[in-house]
């Protein structure tokens, strides 16, 4: 029975993931301006530790 099957079964295990993978990232989703935050501050962070290494 799984012998002739197994197509069927494939593709619903593959759809499955599919659909798991699209939801997680729907769920975990990051904001534009959280993003803009981290990136502005660790740019900072890196200007204001190359400032103090110059001096």
């Amino acid at each position: 029975m799984l012998a002739k099957s197994w197509k069927k079964i494939g593709l619903f295990i593959l759809i499955i993931a599919c659909l798991w993978n699209i939801t997680a990232k729907f769920v975990h989703k990051v904001s534009f301006s959280d993003n803009l935050k981290s990136t502005i501050k660790g740019h900072t962070e890196q200007v204001s530790e190359e400032d103090e290494e110059k001096k």
